[in-house]
């Protein structure tokens, strides 16, 4: 990762990251476990595999649940 920021959309809000951030180093950032989120971009779901090696891009749009369990 570079020191160039790019803009992203964050569950409907702006937000700046480093270039190069993979979906997992913006989990970590945002200190969420990968095993408890469910992660959309640009309007499809990305699949835990694929946290690691999916970049972010200037402009994309996520959205990032967090599971809860219980009853």
């Amino acid at each position: 990762m570079g020191n160039e920021r790019i803009k992203i959309v964050l569950n409907g809000r702006d937000r700046e990251v480093p270039s190069g951030t993979t979906v997992s180093g913006l989990l970590r950032e945002l200190s969420l476990p990968e095993t408890r989120v469910a992660v959309e971009r640009n309007a499809e779901i990305v699949r835990k595999p694929a946290f690691e090696a999916t970049e972010i891009g200037e402009g994309d749009r996520l959205e990032i649940v967090t599971l809860v369990g219980g009853g």
